[in-house]
């Protein structure tokens, strides 16, 4: 089960922030290019953001004119959102029991909440639940194949790092999430996607390391073959 009160804790901490922006801003662009591409939106659509944190996705999003919904358990770090972002409004709830009734919404957007998540069947169902037939859902999350995110954020690694992460995270095999998005009724499609660069992680060390990482994974994984193995995956589904 999810221990909602470490993501709570975790998260309240960064409230007093400016801002909580872990990727580079052209990186953020890219992603809500990739969502929007995936998602097959026209503009105005209503689009639900679960894990909205700071609001930096919704306020693209609302930018590039969609109407929005920001979701967070975590009230500390919506505050970084509603002092930069009086133009959204802000949710704070539980993925695993959405106040939104059944098939009310027609899109998704899963902002890396599904790696919090050591079984995210509850949040699958969920996410099928409010959406109407035919809604879609996309969500991003790093991947466990990534040979960068395995010795760093899985915890059988001998390099793992519990800076920066709640005790929930583990990044994702793309077979198993596919496997609880299709069994919650929902036809799945995976994509793979690099060159997503950061801009901050937790780990003094690391933090000095951030521009050769940023740019190894951006050419070690661009080849076809070497997909399976990006940094980052977009599962996307269709209610049906």
């Amino acid at each position: 089960m999810q221990d909602k009160q470490r993501e709570k804790i975790f998260f309240d901490s960064v409230g007093d922030k400016e801002t909580y922006n872990v990727f580079t801003n052209t990186s953020n662009q890219y992603l809500i290019h990739k969502f929007i591409e995936i998602s097959d939106l026209t503009k105005g659509k209503l689009i639900a953001e679960l894990g909205c944190g700071s609001g930096i996705f919704s306020k693209l999003l609302k930018d590039a004119g969609y109407q929005i919904i920001s979701l967070d358990i975590s009230y500390g770090i919506m505050k970084i959102g509603k002092k930069n972002h009086r133009e959204l409004d802000f949710i704070q709830g539980d993925a695993e029991q959405l106040p939104f009734r059944a098939n009310s919404l027609d899109v998704f957007f899963l902002t890396g909440m599904v790696h919090h998540f050591p079984d995210p069947t509850s949040l699958a169902k969920e996410v099928f639940r409010v959406l109407r037939p035919r809604g879609r859902f996309v969500a991003f999350d790093p991947n466990r194949r990534n040979p960068f995110m395995y010795l760093y954020r899985v915890k059988s690694s001998p390099f793992y790092s519990s800076k920066g992460v709640t005790e929930n995270e583990q990044p994702i095999l793309a077979r198993e999430v596919s496997s609880v998005f299709s069994n919650a009724g929902f036809a799945v499609d995976i994509h793979y996607i690099s060159g997503i660069k950061y801009r901050f992680v937790a780990s003094r060390f690391l933090k000095l390391m951030l521009p050769i990482y940023n740019l190894l994974n951006s050419i070690l994984f661009l080849p076809k073959f070497m997909g399976s193995y990006r940094a980052f995956i977009l599962t996307s589904g269709v209610k049906q």
